[in-house]
């Protein structure tokens, strides 16, 4: 089995938005986040990405449009020389019950599914609580990545204290991998 790692989308690669990443014209990229994952791709890894998209099921965007920003994101990956090998999202609701939307496991588990690694040795970094509750209830390593918010704040107060924090995907890969952050890819 080849190493993995799984990431959360908005907030981890992209910026996120309150107004949901409607379009392509929505995608902000995180600074470093591109040149991370090539980083990662080169180093070895499978690259997964796990994703709730409620947007979906309020009628803000298609699983079209969807698809069209996810190509999108991985045309970028590709030319700075990464690859993302799945990507796997939840287009419900937060009431409708499912088992695929974080903070359950069930995206992961389908991640694990397509590009065979164990969960138990996988990260799974993402910026919101259910992205540690999910990493969690899949037996994966939860990585927090962002700064000071809300969510940072309940980590520290609730059960989590010992999910260990980064300020950004490329701080996290370049710890990880043992190199300087590459701002630019050539």
């Amino acid at each position: 089995m080849k190493k993995a790692i799984f990431l959360d989308r908005d907030g981890v690669i992209n910026q996120d938005s309150p107004h949901y990443i409607r379009s392509i014209n929505d995608v902000i990229f995180i600074p470093g986040s591109i040149a991370a994952l090539a980083q990662l791709t080169q180093a070895g890894y499978q690259i997964g990405v796990a994703t709730n998209q409620s947007g979906i099921a309020r009628n803000y965007y298609t699983q079209q449009t969807l698809h069209k920003i996810h190509d999108y994101i991985c045309q970028q990956v590709h030319a700075a020389g990464g690859e993302i090998q799945a990507i796997e999202f939840c287009p419900h609701g937060p009431d409708e019950g499912c088992q695929c939307r974080k903070p359950k496991p069930g995206l992961l588990q389908a991640l694990a599914k397509r590009l065979p690694c164990l969960l138990s040795e996988t990260p799974f970094l993402g910026d919101k609580i259910s992205d540690i509750q999910a990493a969690l209830a899949a037996g994966a390593i939860p990585i927090f990545i962002g700064k000071e918010n809300s969510d940072l704040d309940l980590i520290r107060q609730r059960e989590y204290p010992k999910v260990p924090r980064f300020d950004s995907l490329a701080q996290w890969v370049s710890l990880k991998l043992g190199s300087t952050p590459l701002m630019h890819s050539h």
